[in-house]
């Protein structure tokens, strides 16, 4: 008789991807519109949507989103999110547009700029955190997502809120609250539920205190 083992744990994946350097953060679960103009990113978008790929959005430290001759690349975060296309159309002003949702997290371990301009990424790809209930607790915190949805500018995103996941409750509040990238940034770096949990029950305490002393 074989002695049951535990399953393998899984590891990280360590990969090259494109990498989307943004002024914005994306969250595991979140959408987020873009419009492309530059070619190397039109470029990018035709071959994900060929090849049914995604790319790494990378929050900028310091630096700009556009290309600019005779500046310094921008300085990205050590961390971002593994996107995928899921919608796009053609602006009113002749633009792509497209709207990105956000997989999973990854680890950024190094960057380089390909021929094509492109800013590639050495990653680490993180397994999606696993599913956990929504704590009874969290009742304040699911009642401001679901006024944040809805929104008609958050409507029109066409969210799919899994309320029976605390994981992406968390994510989607992070996403759409009115933060700093910054606060965003750092919230995207955290394993602990319960710590995203207390991060955000302060915020939206700081939020309202605001909102009390302007009335």
């Amino acid at each position: 008789m074989q002695t049951p083992t535990e399953p393998p744990r899984t590891e990280p994946t360590r990969t090259e991807i494109p990498l989307f350097p943004l002024s914005g953060v994306l969250l595991p679960y979140g959408r987020m519109p873009l419009r492309i103009f530059e070619r190397r990113y039109l470029d990018l978008v035709r071959d994900c949507m060929r090849e049914g790929v995604g790319f790494g959005v990378a929050w900028i430290r310091r630096g700009e989103e556009v290309a600019q001759r005779g500046q310094a690349s921008p300085e990205l975060g050590d961390w971002g999110t593994y996107a995928r296309i899921v919608d796009w159309d053609q602006l009113k002003d002749g633009l792509l547009g497209i709207t990105i949702e956000g997989e999973r997290r990854f680890s950024l371990l190094r960057s380089s700029v390909a021929p094509s301009q492109l800013v590639m990424g050495e990653v680490q790809l993180d397994e999606p955190p696993p599913r956990q209930p929504v704590p009874d607790d969290w009742e304040s915190l699911v009642e401001v997502l679901q006024s944040l949805e809805a929104h008609p500018h958050v409507e029109r995103m066409g969210l799919a809120i899994d309320y029976q996941n605390a994981w992406q409750v968390a994510y989607a509040l992070i996403q759409l609250l009115p933060l700093e990238e910054s606060l965003k940034y750092a919230l995207l770096g955290l394993d602990d539920l319960e710590q995203v949990k207390q991060s955000l029950n302060q915020i939206l305490n700081r939020i309202s205190g605001e909102d009390e002393l302007e009335g």
